[in-house]
């Protein structure tokens, strides 16, 4: 089993798109097609693979913009959480209000994403945790077999998501951190929905917001 992450920082946010593949299979998972649906094509594209799943793990308008497009050149299925799904009916007037550009819809979805899901295709199996607190139906993508998490807009590095937008709350994504993405143990490697890489280890031993909680809960 050969695994490749391919990573794409996409749209007018510099969101990051990831292609999750089995290159024994070929088959491709896109979670979050953020923008450009041609660009995310041609490197599936170029690599052989076939994209089998398209998975967002939230609905704001950065996430979700190619998920149409992307939906439609592959016929791959569409899946997010349905407490975003007024997010996801949203992106177009979300686009207009922040960006002044028209975008057609959102791709409707094909099934809803629960915790404890699996998404599979090929040898790729991603576990799906229930992680809201940026957006009511936010969920983060495990990959076991590396040791991964894709978390979406919930910890970055030295950083965690905004909990000031509609259904956003403080309490609530610091307890998706603590007690959905720190277990998963510090070896982890959390690949985010903006900027670079990091680990579960070194944002619990440096990340500021991470480190004032935990000691005020310990107090």
């Amino acid at each position: 089993m050969t695994i490749e992450i391919v990573k794409l920082t996409l749209g007018p946010v510099q969101t990051n798109c990831y292609i999750v593949a089995d290159t024994g299979a070929d088959d491709a998972i896109v979670i979050d097609p953020v923008d450009n649906a041609p660009l995310i094509l041609k490197t599936v594209e170029q690599r052989g693979w076939r994209v089998r799943e398209i998975v967002a793990t939230h609905a704001h308008f950065d996430h979700i913009m190619a998920s149409a497009e992307l939906k439609d050149a592959t016929g791959a299925p569409f899946r997010l959480h349905r407490a975003d799904e007024p997010l996801r009916q949203a992106m177009p007037q979300q686009v207009r209000q922040l960006i002044g550009i028209d975008v057609p819809p959102a791709a409707e979805p094909d099934s809803f994403l629960v915790e404890g899901d699996h998404v599979t295709a090929g040898t790729i199996d991603l576990a799906v945790l229930f992680t809201p607190g940026h957006s009511p139906g936010h969920v983060s993508f495990v990959l076991t077999s590396e040791q991964t998490v894709f978390c979406g807009d919930v910890l970055f590095a030295g950083s965690i998501g905004r909990t000031d937008l509609p259904g956003g709350g403080y309490e609530t994504l610091m307890e998706s951190i603590t007690t959905r993405l720190l277990p998963l143990g510090d070896g982890y490697a959390v690949l985010p929905g903006h900027m670079q890489n990091t680990t579960i280890g070194h944002e619990r031993a440096t990340n500021p917001y991470l480190i004032d909680y935990l000691r005020a809960r310990r107090d």
